[in-house]
């Protein structure tokens, strides 16, 4: 007896649907904006636009940053470049792995690094600072350490800890208090004071603990050691200690130690 096939339909596996590819998803908006008084958790977008004031309690994750206000930051702060007019305050970590521009006040809760840094104001880092390139400071600069491929200040500098970069030039215009530099080039000049200025006792003093360069001028600024093949005396300037030679020297230079006391008040010497 005979049995009947099955039909063709019994004999197929079924069919099973293609799924459509998965996407991944995106881990940052397309981009923010906040304009006035914001308040937020965390930031974590390509674009990050601030008209206003801002506060953001956690860490800031972006791509591109213009903050032009009041932007506050809790925890850390990472981008591939940012750029600030007005207050930034950064409790945690910065870390910029672009161009970092900005005007006004900064202050880092902790360690600074960027590629380039280009810096107008007040900056104040309470943690040790490392910028890849070229850092250059208009105003006033305070950090345990620096390390740099080129530093440019104009201004005053509160720098306790090593400097360690390519070059390193600095015009003071306030008092200053640096520790060691190591350097290929060291240039630092201060403000040389007029006559008037000499008989008010009114001069800007910076003093640098150690400078080890290559090549090293120095200008009304007190050095307590300098080791270098190359050095040049400007104007008002003294080293207690050196090991080189000396290239140039003004007359008004001096090298050895000094005792130093303010003079009483109306007198100058």
């Amino acid at each position: 007896m005979s049995m009947a096939a099955p039909p063709v339909s019994a004999l197929a596996s079924p069919t099973t649907p293609t799924p459509p590819p998965v996407q991944p998803p995106r881990s940052r908006a397309g981009e923010v904006r906040d304009v006035g008084s914001v308040r937020k958790e965390s930031v974590d977008t390509d674009r990050w636009t601030v008209r206003g004031t801002v506060k953001v309690t956690g860490d800031v994750n972006l791509g591109q940053g213009t903050l032009d206000g009041i932007v506050s930051v809790g925890g850390k702060l990472a981008a591939t470049g940012l750029a600030y007019h007005g207050t930034l305050d950064v409790g945690g970590a910065m870390d910029v792995r672009g161009t970092f521009s900005g005007s006004g006040g900064l202050r880092a809760g902790l360690t600074l690094h960027a590629m380039d840094a280009d810096l107008k104001g007040t900056v104040r880092v309470l943690g040790a600072t490392s910028v890849d390139h070229a850092l250059t400071v208009r105003g006033s600069l305070s950090a345990p350490s620096l390390a740099v491929g080129e530093l440019t200040l104009h201004g005053e500098a509160q720098v306790p800890g090593d400097i360690v970069g390519h070059s390193v030039s600095a015009r003071f215009t306030a008092d200053s208090v640096i520790g060691p530099i190591r350097a290929s080039s060291v240039d630092l000049r201060a403000k040389v004071p007029n006559l008037v200025e000499k008989v008010l006792g009114r001069r800007v003093t910076v003093t640098v603990q150690r400078v080890e360069a290559e090549e090293v001028t120095l200008e009304a600024v007190d050095v307590h050691f300098v080791h270098a093949p190359k050095i040049t005396l400007g104007r008002d300037a003294h080293i207690t200690e050196y090991e080189g030679t000396i290239v140039r020297r003004h007359p008004s230079s001096r090298v050895g130690f000094e005792s130093k006391s303010r003079p009483p008040y109306g007198l100058w010497r």
